[in-house]
């Protein structure tokens, strides 16, 4: 899968197992998720099959404030989300690389607030992956 801007890694775990431990990634750096959309569930509400699929939305208005003061159009992409879902059997986790991000908005890449964002995003969907 080749998506621009997206970051991708196969997970070696069910999807049950990945959500748990992005949980547990999340948890364990204090880190409280702004919303948990299942977007399987979602289409079950209304009779459509999907397979599982998860998005989580997270943040911290410290690192993305100052990003959307520059670019105030980065709201539409903050806060991170992390995609968590299974294709063909295989699980995959996914986000948006942050400097892809700025670079969309016109944005500074060189703000160091990016590469932390970018080292927090690897190290969650490591964890997750197992």
């Amino acid at each position: 899968m080749n998506v621009p801007g997206l970051s991708v890694r196969k997970a070696h775990h069910s999807h049950a197992d990945c959500l748990s431990r992005l949980e547990a990634a999340f948890s364990s750096r204090g880190i409280v998720p702004v919303a948990r959309i299942n977007h399987q569930v979602a289409a079950a509400n209304f009779g459509l099959p999907l397979a599982p699929i998860a998005l989580f939305l997270f943040g911290n208005p410290r690192a993305g404030t100052p990003l959307m003061e520059i670019s105030p159009t980065l709201g539409i992409d903050l806060p991170l989300k992390i995609l968590v879902w299974e294709s063909d059997g295989v699980v995959s986790i996914g986000y948006n690389d942050p400097v892809w991000l700025v670079q969309r908005h016109g944005g500074n890449t060189a703000s160091p607030i990016l590469q932390a964002m970018r080292d927090l995003l690897e190290a969650l969907s490591t964890e997750a992956a197992g």
